[in-house]
């Protein structure tokens, strides 16, 4: 039987892949390859899959060199560094993980939203700088009306990531 070349465009995310890959396949960590003309047309005939990220796909012309290649795998959301119109012209199936961050920058959106209006970054270089000594710092109760309207809306999108009801309830405004 034989083997299987998988073409890895980039530096792996963790040791794991690598391991998996090389238990099933023939690897070949193309970024870390000095000749890589070379190397392709040593090698293309048995190439059949790429791996890649963001950053290191499969354009036309890596594509155009693996006449047997049938499938474009990035371990990343973005599609930006494959070439999706010759590899539908090729027929060959391309997939990503979309998504897969998704959560946490929901996380991230929330965390900096309750940074800015609650202005965390000042408190903590007040704190650090040795102000407190000399006072407390200033707590805002102010919101404004456009800070309202973003929060409402920021949350109407996260509310979507979820689809969970949740109920507001404003007691009072300060101004």
């Amino acid at each position: 039987m034989e083997s299987i070349g998988v073409l890895m465009t980039c530096p792996p995310p963790d040791a794991y892949l690598v391991e998996q890959l090389e238990k099933r396949f023939t690897l070949y960590k193309f970024h870390s390859i000095p000749d890589k003309a070379h190397f392709l047309n040593s090698n293309k005939a048995s190439i059949r899959a790429v791996v890649g990220n963001a950053s290191a796909g499969a354009d036309a012309q890596l594509i155009h060199q693996l006449p047997n290649l049938e499938i474009v795998s990035s371990f990343s959301v973005g599609l930006d560094k494959i070439d999706l119109a010759k590899c539908k012209e090729r027929g060959i199936r391309v997939t990503n993980t979309p998504d897969v961050l998704t959560d946490d920058v929901a996380d991230l959106a929330i965390g900096l939203m309750l940074a800015v209006l609650r202005r965390l970054c000042q408190s903590d270089r007040y704190v650090r700088s040795g102000q407190w000594k000399k006072g407390d710092f200033k707590l805002t109760t102010k919101v404004f009306f456009c800070q309202v309207i973003i929060v409402l809306l920021f949350f109407s999108v996260f509310i979507s990531f979820f689809q969970t009801s949740f109920v507001w309830c404003f007691n009072s405004m300060k101004t």
